[in-house]
C-alpha cells in the first residue's frame, strides 16, 4: 500500500518512472516550487497550533513597507539559540516554499534585525557540510586521506533569505554579505574552538575557510554579481547531479515507522552524521522493494562557493598550510550593500512600500505553498539535496 502511495505521489508531481529511475518534469522554478508544496504543506499542518500561537505572539516583529527607511536600515545579528529569536527563526523558516530543515552537525543560526525600527530583515543558517558534494569536490585535488579534515573546515549555508518588505529591497543579498562577515566567523570560532567532532572525535582548526550553498530553484539571482569592493564574493561551482530526498519528504515519517516495524534502528542525531535522513530513506525504499535510484530526482541546482581565505585553492589541496584570512568587517559590508544595491533599488522600484505583514501571514497559513517568495529572496536547500 505504501509503495503504491509513494509511486502515485511521484507521478502526481510530474515525474515519470522509466526502468526504475525517475525522469523529472520540466524544471521551471514554478514547477520545482510546486513539487516542494506537499512537504511544506505537511510541515505547516503538523505545526499549525504552534504557527497560530507564534504569529499572534511575534507578528509585531515584522514590518510593513511604510515602516522602513532604506537609508537608516541597520542590520544586527541575533543568535537564534535564544528567545525570542529562536521562535522568530522557526516562524520565518516555515513561511518558505522549501521544506523545513533543522540542519545537522555544527550549526549556527541567526535572525537579522533592523535595529532602526526593531523589525526582522531575514534569517541565516549554517550547518556541517556533506563529506561528498561532487559540485564542490570537482574543484580540488585533496591530499591523500585529508579530505574529511579539510572539508570539515567549511560550512554549508542551508538557510538564507529576507522577509517582506526587505526582500524587495535586495535583503537577500544583504544576508549573503553578512554571512561572510568577520563577526559571523568570530561566532563560529567562539562556539567551536577546541570542541571535538562527534563522529570522528577530532579537534578542527578554529577558523572556517569557506562556505558552500545551493540555489533552491536553480541559479540564484542573490549570488549573481555579488562583489565587495569590486572583488567577487561568490564563485559558481556549476550544477549538482540531481540527487536528494526532498520529493520523498512527505513520506519520511511513514518510512521511519516501516523501519521500526522491521526492527531497524531509525534514530537520528549528531552521532549519525549529516546524511542520516538519506540513509534512512534508502533503507526504507529497499524494504519496500523500491530502488535507491528513486533518490535521483534529476533536478539539477546551481552550487556556489564563498572563499573566506585568499589562498583557498592552495589550502584545500595541501599546498599551503597557513590560511590567509579575508577581512570582511560587517559595518563595511553593510555600507557597500547600501551603496551598491539598496539605495539604487529603493529609488528605482517602489513596490517595497506596498508590502505588508499580511504577505508573510498568508504564506504561513496557506498549505498549498502559494504566495512563496521568488528565488531572488531566499535560498534554502535541504542538506542532503545534492
Amino acid at each position: 500500500m505504501l509503495t503504491e502511495q509513494i509511486l502515485t505521489s511521484l507521478l502526481q508531481l510530474g515525474f515519470q518512472i522509466e526502468n526504475g529511475r525517475l525522469v523529472p518534469p520540466v524544471t521551471e522554478k514554478a514547477i520545482i516550487r510546486a513539487m516542494h508544496a506537499p512537504a511544506t504543506a505537511w510541515e505547516r499542518s503538523r505545526q499549525r497550533a504552534w504557527i497560530t500561537w507564534a504569529w499572534q505572539t511575534y507578528s509585531r516583529w515584522f514590518a510593513n513597507g511604510t515602516d522602513v527607511i532604506p537609508e537608516r536600515i541597520t542590520p544586527v545579528l541575533c543568535d537564534a539559540r535564544y528567545p525570542p529569536f529562536r521562535d522568530l527563526f522557526r516562524l520565518v523558516r516555515l513561511s518558505w516554499s522549501v521544506p523545513f530543515s533543522r540542519g545537522c552537525g555544527r550549526r549556527m543560526r541567526f535572525v537579522v534585525i533592523d535595529a532602526a525600527i526593531e523589525k526582522v530583515i531575514g534569517i541565516l543558517g549554517f550547518q556541517s557540510p556533506p563529506l561528498s558534494f561532487p559540485a564542490r569536490d570537482r574543484r580540488w585535488n585533496y591530499p591523500p586521506e585529508k579530505k574529511p579534515l579539510l572539508v570539515n573546515q567549511t560550512l554549508d549555508i542551508h538557510t538564507l533569505g529576507a522577509v517582506p518588505p526587505y526582500d524587495r529591497l535586495l535583503g537577500g543579498k544583504l544576508l549573503a554579505y553578512l554571512a561572510v562577515s568577520n563577526e559571523v566567523r568570530a561566532q563560529y570560532r567562539q562556539r567551536y574552538h577546541q570542541q571535538r567532532t562527534i563522529v570522528a572525535n577530532r579537534v578542527l582548526p578554529p577558523d572556517v575557510v569557506a562556505y558552500t550553498t545551493v540555489g533552491a530553484f536553480g541559479k540564484s539571482s542573490m549570488y549573481e554579481r555579488l562583489t565587495y569592493r569590486n572583488v567577487p564574493l561568490v564563485i559558481s561551482l556549476g550544477v549538482t547531479e540531481g540527487y536528494g530526498v526532498f520529493h520523498l519528504t512527505p513520506w519520511y515519517r511513514s518510512l521511519r515507522m516501516l523501519l521500526r516495524e522491521h526492527g531497524i534502528d531509525d534514530q537520528t542525531g549528531l552521532q549519525h552524521g549529516p546524511r542520516r535522513k538519506w540513509q534512512l530513506i534508502t533503507m526504507a525504499l529497499h524494504s519496500l522493494g523500491l530502488p535507491s535510484s528513486l533518490l535521483r530526482h534529476g533536478i539539477r541546482r546551481h552550487a556556489y562557493l564563498f572563499p573566506l581565505i585568499h589562498n583557498l585553492d592552495e589550502y584545500m589541496e595541501g599546498r599551503n598550510d597557513i590560511p590567509i584570512v579575508r577581512d570582511y568587517p560587517l559595518v563595511d559590508l553593510v555600507a557597500w550593500w547600501k551603496e551598491r544595491w539598496l539605495l539604487p533599488r529603493a529609488q528605482r522600484i517602489l513596490d517595497w512600500k506596498e508590502a505588508t505583514i499580511d504577505i508573510l501571514r498568508s504564506r504561513l497559513f496557506d498549505d498549498t505553498g502559494n504566495g512563496s517568495p521568488p528565488d531572488r529572496d531566499h535560498a534554502v536547500v535541504e542538506g542532503a539535496t545534492r
